[in-house]
């Protein structure tokens, strides 16, 4: 069902222009690693001020006050532009196991993002001029560098086409992870 939908998505004008754009596809793919690195960069900083090993003389909140507006506009401007390349080839991406690893990962960090700043920031005023803030805030930050890393590894990874569906032999593992359809090789 997901790839009879996937497929019609692939068929609309806008997809396959977009696929065959000549400039905007390479556009949208700069501007979204361009996003990823400036959102991975500030993220880090606060998840090693976070960690207590950086950035130790600043207030932990105000390491994060100073960032959260350009790590938003990053965040926003890096989801809209990967939502596009999505839609420019939705059955490849879709059957990459590396692009499925990548959603298990965001997935992660996003629920990271929403139990840091939910819940353990709320109490920011407590710990925020400690070097080494609590267990909790260590943990969020160690959690975030990890999946940020690996979303960063994993997305880099989809360009190889080394566990396509179309590219047959395939162990059956493969065939299972990557969703292919039914009657793949």
């Amino acid at each position: 069902m997901i790839h009879d939908f996937l497929t019609w998505l692939a068929a609309t004008p806008w997809s396959v222009q977009l696929l065959e754009s000549q400039y905007v596809w390479p556009f949208l793919e700069s501007t979204h690693v361009l996003t990823l690195a400036l959102f991975a960069g500030t993220a880090a900083i606060n998840d090693l001020r976070l960690l207590g090993v950086g950035f130790t003389a600043i207030p932990a909140g105000e390491v994060t006050l100073r960032l959260l507006r350009l790590t938003r506009i990053a965040f926003i401007v890096m989801v809209v532009t990967g939502l596009l390349l999505f839609y420019s080839n939705p059955v490849h991406y879709w059957h990459n196991i590396f692009f499925r690893i990548k959603l298990v990962l965001l997935t992660i960090a996003g629920l990271n993002i929403w139990l840091f700043h939910g819940r353990i920031h709320q109490r920011v005023a407590e710990w925020s001029n400690d070097m080494r803030p609590p267990r909790a805030a260590r943990v969020a930050g160690l959690v975030s560098l990890a999946a940020w890393a690996l979303i960063i590894v994993s997305g880099r990874l989809i360009a190889y086409n080394w566990f396509d569906c179309d590219k047959p032999p395939q162990p059956h593992w493969v065939i299972r992870i990557a969703g292919c359809p039914e009657g793949t090789p």
